[in-house]
C-alpha cells in the first residue's frame, strides 16, 4: 500500500485531526484516510455537457475592458495593420 506524508501541517489543524481521530474511535492514520475518502466522495463531477454550458455563460458575461483588458477586435486590427 503506498504511503503519503504530509510536512507543514499546522499545528491547530493537527490538534484538530487528532480530537476528530479520538471522537470516533480510530487511529490518527485512519481517520485521515476516512476524511480523505469523505472529501473525494462528495466532490462534484461535472460531466462534459455541464461543463461546456458554464464556459459559453463565462464568455457572454466577460467583458475585457471590466478587467482592463484590450479589446481583442482591436489588437487583430492592430496586428493586420502591421
Amino acid at each position: 500500500m503506498p504511503i503519503l506524508h504530509v510536512y507543514d501541517v499546522p499545528e491547530s489543524l493537527y490538534c484538530r485531526l487528532q480530537q476528530h481521530a479520538a471522537m470516533h474511535h480510530r487511529s490518527l492514520n485512519a481517520d485521515i484516510v476516512a476524511l480523505l475518502e469523505q472529501a473525494l466522495a462528495n466532490e462534484v463531477l461535472l460531466d462534459q455537457t455541464e461543463i461546456l454550458m458554464r464556459m459559453r455563460c463565462n464568455r457572454r458575461s466577460f467583458r475585457p475592458a471590466d478587467v482592463g483588458a484590450p479589446d481583442s477586435f482591436l489588437l487583430l486590427r492592430e496586428d493586420r495593420e502591421r
